[in-house]
């Protein structure tokens, strides 16, 4: 699997599927999730609430797919990362989940390439040294069958020299 680092805008990458750190409602937000749904246009929601009318809010470390809307990718995968409380409510289990609920999710899928934000590290208040950890111990351990093309996409400078470090 090629893990590559991008900065700049998640949502202007041609890739198989952008991963939408969400929160449970899956109704758009702020920050990464306002910007996939401003973007994606209004199919996005719809499919977003069709979801949660089956199966209700989507839970912390979990994972749904929808299409992609008006975006280059094709789909979304959304997954609400969790928020910050000083480590203390398994915060480390459930972001680590966040990126493998998505990537078993983009490997049912048969996605090749899927990019994921700094999941939890904007308003949910992760820390950003650790978060980064997570996430590419998280994909570099993953074993996949279709999955070829893994990019992180920072959106700050300080995200993006936690994750340079840790890719090389």
């Amino acid at each position: 699997m090629n893990i590559q680092l991008k900065s700049g805008d998640i949502t202007k990458l041609k890739v198989d599927a952008l991963v939408n750190a969400a929160n449970s409602s899956l109704l758009g937000g702020g920050g990464v999730d306002g910007a996939i749904h401003r973007a994606g246009g209004p199919g996005i929601l719809k499919e977003c609430k069709e979801i949660r009318n089956e199966y209700g809010k989507c839970q912390t470390g979990k994972a749904v797919i929808t299409n992609a809307g008006e975006l280059p990718a094709k789909k979304v995968i959304h997954t609400v990362g969790p928020v910050w409380h000083g480590g203390a409510n398994n915060e480390v289990e459930l972001l680590k989940n966040s990126y493998l609920n998505s990537l078993k999710l983009a490997e049912e899928h048969k996605i090749k390439s899927i990019a994921f934000p700094n999941i939890s590290t904007g308003v949910y208040g992760f820390p950003k040294d650790r978060a980064a950890q997570i996430a590419v111990e998280t994909v570099q351990n993953f074993k996949s069958k279709f999955i070829n093309e893994v990019l992180f996409v920072c959106f700050d400078d300080e995200n993006y020299q936690l994750y340079k470090n840790l890719i090389g």
